[in-house]
Order: structure tokens, then sequence, then C-alpha cells
């Protein structure tokens, strides 16, 4: 393979990487190296099931697509053996999968990333995982909009029951 094709073929996949990050509503850098076949068998299925892409990528093609797709601050999380996860409809899934899988995998650690956009901490990061998953932010959601048909529906239950009793 000649340079100039290596050249052409690198840049065409800076360009891949740059548009999955364009599209990406979150990003998580993380340094998977010490992972055991079975540990990042495991981890990537987690991964798949959320419907989340993870990919090692070389440091050098991370940078010029974040740079590319107006993340040049993600550039610094680009340091030592790289792997990212592309999530482009739940903005938790892979902050939680990433962060719970390193409570007992200590080879695994979050460098950073980016949320909607905007490159983010590596305690950014950890911090959007506490957050609930999508289902449970709609099953709150719909508990909060059920309680006023409730309460309303049990006056309208007290009412008739005391027109009972009267009777």
């Amino acid at each position: 393979m000649s340079s100039e094709a290596i050249i052409a073929k690198k840049a065409e996949l800076v360009d891949v990487v740059a548009e999955k990050m364009k599209a990406a509503v979150s990003i998580v850098v993380v340094d998977s190296r010490g992972l055991t076949v079975e540990q990042d068998t495991v981890l990537r299925r987690n991964l798949r099931e959320s419907e989340v892409e993870f990919k090692v990528i070389k440091n050098s093609i991370l940078r010029r697509a974040a740079e590319k797709a107006g993340l040049e601050e993600l550039a610094s999380s680009f340091v030592g053996p790289s792997a990212v996860a592309f999530s482009h409809e739940d903005v938790v899934a892979p902050a939680k999968i990433l962060n719970d899988f390193a409570k007992d995998a200590d080879a695994l650690e979050i460098k950073g990333g980016a949320i909607e956009g905007a490159v983010a901490s590596k305690e950014e990061i950890i911090a959007l995982a506490s957050l609930p998953s999508r289902e449970g932010l709609l099953s709150m959601l719909l508990s909060v909009l059920q309680a006023p048909v409730r309460n309303v529906a049990l006056a309208v239950k007290a009412v008739a029951d005391n027109k009972e009793d009267a009777a």
C-alpha cells in the first residue's frame, strides 16, 4: 500500500469518527488496558445491549476527529490507550455502564467524555452515571403525572362513600 493510500485511508477514518462524535448524544473515553478477555467481552456485551458503540481507536485519529467535530478540548483525554463509547440515543447509558463496570474492574478507568456536544470531565461523567436511566426517569415522570389523578379518584370515592353512609 502506498503512503498516499494510507494517508487517504486515515483521513477517511478521521471523517467517520468525527461524524460519530457529532451524532453522539454522549461520548465516554476510557482506558481499558489490563481488562481480561472475559471482562472485555462482558463489558462489550453490556454496552451493545444498551445500543452503545464501543471502539478502540488510535489517539492520533481521535484527536483529529475531535478537532473536526468541534470537541478540541476532548483531545486531552486521548493520552495512553483509549477506548471510546458512543451513544446515539441514551445520554446516561455509556456513563452508567462504564462507571458500574469500573467499580468491579480496577483496570477500567474513565478519562472524560462529551455530553450533548459539550466536553465533560471525568467527574462530570461519573456524576452523569449516578442519574437514573431513561426508563427510570420516565417511570418517575409517570408516577408524578399519575399522583393528581389518583388523588382526585380517591377524593371522589370518599365523597361517594360518605353519601352512601348518609343514605
